[in-house]
């Protein structure tokens, strides 16, 4: 079996795994990180949504040796402490949430987009670039709202 490295939520990891191993196999069954959920086994919904080298990257979809070396960061890896990421604190504060499973994938994309759309984003780029994550719950209002506040947050700490 090949080992895999990679930097996970700032702290090094490795593993012997199988070469067919998903990147959120090894992060849910290796890793015991849950945060990050499997919906669809196909891309389409984005619950699985993590980090891979600051990008927003499927994770079921995602071969864990393509990681070797890489710096990941899950939904467990935004918070500090107890102190929320900006962007969570947002989904709480706007009910951007409801039974909670398209979370994680959403957070994640969110930062993600902020990060490379800017802090000022108006609803329609918002819609847009949550393309890929679906939630079955909410109807995406406040979901928008949660990810507009979570931008602004974010630029007032300076993220």
């Amino acid at each position: 079996m090949p080992t895999v490295s990679m930097t996970v939520n700032g702290k090094s990891v490795s593993a012997d795994i199988d070469p067919r191993t998903l990147l959120v196999q090894f992060l849910r069954e290796t890793l015991q990180l849950t945060g990050t959920h499997v919906g669809c086994d196909t891309s389409q919904c984005g619950c699985c949504v993590v980090h891979v080298n600051g990008d927003a990257v499927k994770s079921c979809t995602t071969l864990a040796l393509t990681c070797e070396g890489a710096s990941v960061v899950t939904i467990e890896g935004l918070a500090k402490g107890d102190e929320l990421h900006p962007m969570q604190a947002a989904f709480r504060e706007n009910h951007g949430l409801q039974c909670g499973f398209c979370t994680p994938g959403m957070i994640m994309t969110s930062v993600e987009m902020v990060r490379r759309k800017g802090h000022d984003l108006d609803e329609h780029t918002i819609r847009e670039e949550l393309e890929g994550n679906l939630c079955r719950c909410t109807g995406y209002h406040n979901i928008v709202k949660a990810v507009a506040a979570g931008a602004k947050a974010m630029a007032a700490q300076g993220k």
